[in-house]
């Protein structure tokens, strides 16, 4: 084959390959349970803390991946209602790291336009972390790009509980026969997010673990046997690949 003829079939394929990203139907909510972390680390026998710090390389890396294709929302597990039941040591690892991501996310968040809410039961976070919570949110709440949900002392059925409770001190409860989702809706953690599109857990397990118990009642699943380190935009491309291959009916009929 001439040179000509071989830049031209390289030329091609390339073409061929941005003509597929393009043609992705990209969903505009990705959730993900990042799992495996602990197990991430003793394979390679390190401490399992040693995972966390790794993963949350992958999510900075993730969230940027995200935002450049078209993603507008991003919502990940970070530490569950559960998750204090780990030893102390553990879950004082994990604060402190959440203490660091909140400082570097100020900086990086501000400057590549991300809009971050944390969602779940700040209150018995400690008290210095939740103000780096609230001036993360307060500093982003203005951007434009993508929305980034941080889960933290997070459960699902905990949320509804308290959606309730702030339906009731709102006064939009007290008459039962105009109570509906989307009075719900209103006083999630979630309010004003699209339901995701697709929700990713990592590691292999095959559960929603608690996690946006109402929100995700239609969306479409995908797992991976990746541990969340090892988890990276090709990953996510297959994931998204895959949702494209969905059919998305509802509970009705196509």
């Amino acid at each position: 084959m001439t040179q000509a003829g071989t830049c031209c079939g390289f030329l091609c394929r390339k073409k061929k390959a941005e003509q597929t990203m393009e043609d992705r139907k990209i969903p505009v909510h990705v959730a993900i349970i990042m799992d495996g972390n602990g197990r991430w680390a003793k394979k390679r026998g390190m401490p399992r803390t040693f995972g966390h710090s790794q993963g949350a390389k992958t999510v900075e890396q993730i969230l940027e991946d995200a935002d450049e294709l078209g993603i507008r929302y991003l919502t990940v597990y970070a530490f569950s209602t559960e998750n204090w039941a780990r030893p102390a040591a553990e879950v004082k690892a994990l604060m402190n790291l959440l203490r660091r991501y909140m400082k570097t996310a100020l900086v990086k968040c501000t400057k590549n336009n991300v809009r971050v809410r944390v969602i779940g039961d700040k209150s018995r976070l400690a008290p210095d972390l939740q103000e780096a919570i609230a001036a993360l949110e307060q500093e982003t709440a203005s951007n434009t790009g993508i929305g980034f949900q941080i889960a933290i002392n997070y459960g699902g059925r905990d949320e509804i509980v308290r959606a309730v409770r702030r339906a009731c001190e709102k006064g939009l409860l007290s008459d039962p026969d105009a109570i509906d989702g989307d009075i719900l809706d209103s006083c999630l953690d979630t309010a004003g997010i699209p339901d995701p599109d697709l929700l990713i857990r990592t590691c292999g397990e095959q559960r929603i673990s608690n996690f946006l118990l109402w929100q995700l009642a239609y969306s479409e699943l995908y797992f991976t046997d990746k541990a969340w380190p090892d988890f990276d935009r090709k990953e996510l491309e297959k994931a998204i690949d895959a949702y494209n291959h969905r059919e998305r009916r509802y509970g009705g009929l196509l």
